[in-house]
């Protein structure tokens, strides 16, 4: 099963060996550093009501938490 597979068009053996050669070239992505996990159930903004959206029944929706 081939890693790269040319879809359109007609590539000499050349371009195609000139692709293979830059990519295997190519730096690793670097890995990203795990970030720890933060607990949101003791944010206090958890308490705060949602912004209020324009639109039908906003101003009944304006009252309720």
């Amino acid at each position: 099963m081939p890693y790269l597979r040319i879809v359109r068009g007609d590539a000499t053996p050349e371009e195609i060996a000139a692709v293979i050669a830059v990519l295997a070239t190519r730096p690793a992505a670097p890995e990203l550093p795990a970030t720890p996990r933060r607990h949101t159930w003791r944010n206090p903004a958890r308490g705060m009501r949602k912004p209020v959206v324009p639109g039908k029944s906003a101003w009944r929706m304006s009252a309720l938490p």
